[in-house]
């Protein structure tokens, strides 16, 4: 894989972000490829119907509008080619307030795969930490 196809990798994660920051779940849903996974120590979720996946995106968008979740920043730690289509990477999300305090950060896992017009789409994304760290912050007084 060359730079250019790393640099689209993070230009991609900053397109999410925005869609994140916007509320955009239909964007949101526009990353992932279908099928897609998401897994976390304490689930497992299919999605194989784009209305199911916005779906759960609204009720994202919905916890961080109720919380003052405004600003997600995606840092991306590393990226890996697995083959000439498919790629890993590592990512750590900020995330802020309208005031652009920190809130909580947290860590995922993503395989991504060209799709046939060479975007990159999320196949499986894996949350490392995101419910230990969110819990945390909420027991610690989230506004």
């Amino acid at each position: 894989m060359n730079n250019a196809t790393f640099h689209a990798i993070n230009g991609f994660f900053e397109q999410y972000a925005q869609a994140l920051e916007q509320y955009d779940t239909k964007h949101l849903a526009m990353h992932y490829s279908l099928p897609c996974s998401m897994l976390a120590d304490d689930s497992a979720s299919q999605f194989t119907e784009f209305s199911k996946l916005e779906g759960f995106f609204n009720q994202g968008a919905n916890f961080y509008k109720q919380f003052g979740i405004a600003h997600a920043r995606p840092e991306v730690w590393n990226k890996q080619a697995i083959s000439g289509r498919i790629a890993r990477a590592k990512i750590n999300w900020q995330y802020y307030n309208a005031l652009n305090q920190p809130i909580y950060n947290c860590d995922y896992f993503y395989i991504l795969k060209l799709d046939k017009n060479d975007q990159w789409k999320i196949e499986l994304s894996v949350s490392i930490n995101e419910r230990e760290r969110m819990d945390g912050w909420l027991k610690n007084g989230a506004k």
